[in-house]
């Protein structure tokens, strides 16, 4: 169903306050939102004005208007959080030969121009304050002109504005993106070099990590799933590897000698329930093993996976009475008219 833009917001902070217990991400789009959305991160907390400004308790996501804007809804949202010591990522929005110049390294240095000068001004108006820098940076089609993304130009910019982050001293924010109209064969490989881009440039926050299709216009469960599978197996490649007696085997070798194997010694035994990733979506049996159990698709596995977990879900506790407050402010705030949309 459809949500008016004018109580959107004021529906998905709910939803993100009462049904998971992670840091809540905002809309920086003008006054009313984002003082809607510090009121009810404050409820939901059960904390005082002073207990919010405190600390960060949420952050915003700004994006530019390439080239060389920024927007007065996104600026106001962004100072509001700032005067209040809540941070800000700062992500240019630049598609090059469209809204940046063709070259990649023209794209970055104004994306660049573009970030630095919104994180200027937080500094400004509250020195301190949390921020990070955000890369959005990839390219169009030279066919239609319409964006694209998962695509090496889009891998090559998000590893160049890392190496910059580094340099300002600046956390990175990057995103899995992928214009695949479908969870298919397209979607894997657009996210897989997203997703190992950002790792690779030493990423803080990843954005849209899960779900992505149709270059951000719509979400899908299965997708998902998927991309989490993706996930999980690049942590667990990004995991350092041990140098210690365990771990470098040698009396291990020496015990099986030539020609044996290791399954059933000791240091195996000890190992074998953690030493690899265990997936939960990929099917990893042999052919005819496959087959016998119905040819399930990845896509359909997925589709399995994401129902069970909604089948299981449990939302986290919240004290009744910051429920209550949370609810009257919502409903409050949506006979009053939202937020106005005439931007």
């Amino acid at each position: 169903m459809d949500i008016h833009p004018s109580i959107r917001h004021l529906d998905c902070l709910h939803d993100k306050l009462v049904l998971t217990d992670k840091v809540v991400h905002a809309y920086s789009l003008g006054t009313e939102r984002v003082e809607d959305v510090m009121e009810m991160v404050r409820i939901a907390g059960g904390l005082t004005h002073a207990e919010f400004d405190a600390t960060p308790r949420m952050y915003t996501n700004i994006n530019s208007t390439s080239p060389l804007k920024h927007d007065w809804p996104m600026l106001d949202g962004m100072m509001r959080l700032a005067r209040r010591g809540q941070p800000t990522i700062v992500t240019p929005f630049t598609l090059a030969g469209a809204m940046s110049p063709i070259t990649l390294a023209g794209t970055v240095a104004q994306s660049i121009a573009e970030a630095l000068c919104a994180i200027a001004l937080i500094q400004a108006i509250n020195p301190g304050c949390p921020c990070a820098i955000g890369t959005f940076s990839s390219n169009v089609d030279m066919k239609t002109g319409a964006p694209a993304f998962g695509t090496p130009e889009y891998m090559r910019t998000t590893q160049m504005t890392g190496q910059l982050a580094r340099f300002y001293g600046l956390p990175l924010r990057a995103s899995n993106t992928c214009v695949s109209n479908a969870p298919d064969n397209q979607a894997t490989w657009e996210s897989s070099h997203s997703l190992f881009a950002a790792i690779t440039s030493g990423v803080n926050m990843v954005y849209h990590a899960a779900g992505w299709l149709e270059g951000g216009l719509c979400a899908s469960y299965e997708k998902f799933i998927m991309d989490c599978e993706q996930i999980q197996q690049l942590i667990t490649y990004m995991r350092p590897v041990k140098w210690d007696e365990g771990e470098l085997a040698v009396d291990a070798i020496a015990e099986v000698g030539q020609g044996g194997h290791f399954f059933g010694i000791q240091h195996t035994q000890d190992r074998y329930e953690t030493a690899f990733y265990s997936p939960f979506l990929s099917d990893w049996s042999n052919f005819e093993n496959w087959r016998d159990r119905g040819s399930v698709l990845t896509v359909e596995r997925a589709n399995r996976t994401w129902k069970k977990i909604l089948e299981e879900f449990e939302a986290p506790p919240m004290d009744p009475a910051i429920r209550e407050e949370l609810d009257e402010f919502v409903e409050r705030r949506k006979r009053e008219g939202g937020a106005p949309t005439d931007f």
